[in-house]
């Protein structure tokens, strides 16, 4: 009877870690919804403006690379609403259908926007090859405004990308990372744009086309760069080294630890997955072996809020 009460306060114990656990995690994934909504609303407005203020320079000032920063600009307030999509599928609970979770509609929204950028990328450097050899028509000496109007993309893309980046970091988000890059390369596209219309204001028209294709390598670029992060996180790649390094350290600083037998990782998504074999003393009760592993797999949870789940087997030394 003793027995039986002392199982059910050590069970009641572990419930209460768990839930916990649950909470604390819950608690980070709504942060994270609320800080990517917030993230990608400001990217909606910002390159709403921008694509407009581009577009209505680059044809008043006779500019092709201000009119392809333009639409640059405008498909990168489409990213930011499949960011916004994928973002709140994949913070969707558990279910029966899906007991890890929806975690990889992350990666399936960088690869949709990996793909948007490039095809926006070959597009921008297919009207400057025509422009290139002809057969858009004469070539005009673009205007200053279209100076202007690249000087204040460059700066506003810039503040985007680090204020995007910021959230990527902290939330470990290939979306945001994504969204974040998209920033970058748009910004790439206004220096490549400013170039351009001074080089051809310096008496080179043919330059304001070239500054496109330019644009064009740095876009297609920046899409294969996220489609391959996306990629490596789809299909289960393990985390850095530096990562699984701390991981071990940490569960070999543990009491009752005697070692690390085996160490397995994976990126699911945004989330981290521990596979954990350990060596504890085998003459220890089963009660101390199952609490050495419960201490390594809170400790763990802990210092690293991306991992979501954790297996520990414990191995007789």
């Amino acid at each position: 009877m003793n027995k039986q009460k002392e199982n059910e306060r050590y069970s009641g114990a572990d419930a209460s870690e768990i839930r916990l656990g649950n909470l604390a995690s819950a608690g980070r994934d709504a942060r994270f919804q609320k800080a990517a909504a917030r993230v990608s609303l400001v990217g909606i407005v910002g390159n709403v403006i921008l694509s407009l203020m581009k577009l209505a320079a680059g044809v008043i000032a006779h500019s092709s690379a201000m009119v392809s920063d333009a639409i640059h600009s405008a498909s990168d307030s489409v990213s930011s609403v499949i960011v916004i999509i994928g973002v709140r599928l994949s913070g969707k609970a558990a279910d029966e259908s899906h007991p890890y979770g929806h975690e990889r509609f992350e990666c399936v929204t960088a690869i949709v926007l990996s793909v948007i950028l490039f095809i926006t990328g070959l597009f921008i450097g297919l009207n400057a090859v025509k422009t290139i050899l002809g057969l858009n028509g004469e070539v005009q000496v673009p205007g200053a405004l279209a100076a202007a109007a690249a000087v204040i993309s460059i700066v506003s893309k810039e503040i985007m990308y680090h204020y995007t980046m910021h959230y990527a970091a902290l939330y470990d988000s290939s979306a945001l990372r994504a969204s974040a890059w998209d920033h970058r390369s748009d910004a790439f596209s206004s220096i490549g744009s400013l170039a351009g219309v001074l080089g051809a204001r310096m008496g080179y028209p043919v330059l304001d086309s070239v500054a496109s294709l330019v644009i064009c390598v740095f876009i297609v670029k920046a899409a294969y760069s996220i489609f391959q992060d996306a990629i490596d996180k789809m299909v289960d790649h393990s985390c850095d080294e530096e990562t699984e390094k701390a991981i071990r350290a940490l569960a070999l600083s543990k009491p009752g630890v005697l070692g690390v037998d085996l160490l397995h990782t994976r990126v699911f998504g945004n989330k981290i997955y521990v596979d954990m074999e350990i060596a504890a003393d085998g003459n220890e009760s089963l009660r101390n072996a199952h609490a050495t592993a419960e201490g390594v797999h809170d400790a763990i949870e802990k210092a690293f809020p991306q991992v979501k789940h954790i297996m520990i087997h414990v191995n007789p030394r």
